[in-house]
């Protein structure tokens, strides 16, 4: 078996995209990489990864550099190219169905609708592999939904989002260390639990 896990986060690349709502995974792999001291440093298979250690962990963050709806060709030669199967990728990305603050992991599942996970689902083969969905909330009233995930937070969102991308660094740390409530599907946490309590 490999001796590498990876963790993507999905976004569009570029710095207009930075702080926009659907680049909710790039924003988490970055901070996961900056209390690690590592650093994207490399542009390899269509990403920009950064290596090093965390939890006795080989590990690989990546953020494609293909569109999102395009992230797959990326997650796929990543794989190919370092042997790494699907339970040992986890991928990390908004969700506009839950509000920001809430949390959802799963170890298999659909796309659900996200192009970004269509994608990565087509070139790896297979639905089933880690997941952990970020919450960003539903547009306000008649807002086209592709529209409200390419605006930047608001100035309101500054406090929830920073303790939602705290929230999924601890839950990245659990699964690296195989935590068993990871294991379960579905499960949901909210930035106002303990990260030992989970709902259903």
């Amino acid at each position: 078996m490999t001796d590498f896990v990876l963790i993507v986060g999905l976004g569009n690349p570029g710095p207009t995209y930075a702080r926009n709502r659907h680049n909710i995974g790039f924003c988490t792999v970055a901070d996961i990489a900056e209390a690690h001291h590592l650093t994207f440093s490399r542009t390899e298979h269509h990403a920009s990864t950064a290596h090093g250690t965390i939890e006795d962990e080989r590990i690989i963050l990546a953020q494609p550099q293909t569109w999102m709806n395009e992230s797959g060709k990326a997650v796929g030669a990543l794989a190919s190219f370092y042997k790494i199967p699907p339970e040992r990728i986890l991928v990390i990305y908004d969700d506009l169905d839950i509000p920001l603050g809430t949390l959802r992991f799963r170890q298999s599942g659909s796309s659900g609708g996200h192009r970004g996970v269509k994608s990565i689902i087509q070139h790896l083969g297979t639905q089933d592999f880690p997941r952990m969905r970020l919450g960003i909330g539903r547009p306000p009233g008649k807002m086209d939904a592709a529209a409200y995930v390419l605006q930047n937070f608001s100035q309101e969102e500054t406090l929830p989002l920073a303790e939602t991308l705290s929230l999924a660094q601890k839950l990245v740390k659990n699964w690296l260390n195989h935590d068993a409530t990871l294991s379960r599907q579905g499960m949901t946490w909210r930035i106002e639990e303990p990260i030992n309590q989970a709902a259903k």
